[in-house]
């Protein structure tokens, strides 16, 4: 798993450098972070990362029981919260309130949008009244934007989040 990643940090890091004069780049994984890793492997990874008291719970047993530094994206502040189910890290989620930006983060979703074009190819969309979002696969990686545009909730998400292939007896 740790191969496929090496491809879109590397991808990341030009568009970095490309996009420096402009607004700024989206995010990758940060440096020796990786979807299969465990907690105590994601600790040694990024000694900043810090325990959530109250973990957020999804759906399958991921639980977002880590987070890190705000990173600035986009004009924005994003924390990356770091989701684990059965011991392995399966999500990482960079997330910005966008309620009080202007335009409720509509130019810092288009930048990412542009990035993941960049890094990913074509994405598959969606644009629905309060909400747009952007997906694209990378190997055995989903990697999607989401933007919610309600003035009272509005948002803006990077999600990392690793594929879930099922077979016909699950469908």
């Amino acid at each position: 798993m740790h191969r496929f990643l090496s491809k879109p940090v590397r991808a990341l890091a030009a568009v970095a450098l490309l996009s420096a004069a402009q607004a700024g780049s989206a995010q990758a994984l940060p440096p020796g972070v990786r979807l299969g890793m465990s907690a105590d492997e994601l600790q040694a990874a990024l000694p900043s990362a810090e325990r959530v008291q109250r973990p957020q719970r999804l759906a399958g047993g991921l639980a977002g029981a880590w987070r890190g530094a705000p990173t600035q994206l986009a004009g924005l502040s994003f924390e990356p919260v770091f989701f684990f189910a059965g011991g392995q890290l399966r999500r990482v989620e960079w997330v910005a309130a966008t309620a009080a930006a202007p335009d409720l983060g509509a130019a810092a979703f288009a930048e990412i949008v542009a990035w993941g074009r960049q890094s990913f190819g074509p994405e598959l969309g969606s644009n629905d009244p309060g909400s747009a979002s952007a997906a694209w696969v990378q190997g055995d990686c989903d990697v999607y934007a989401q933007r919610i545009s309600d003035p009272h909730h509005a948002s803006v998400r990077l999600i990392y989040k690793a594929r879930q292939l099922k077979d016909a007896s699950e469908l």
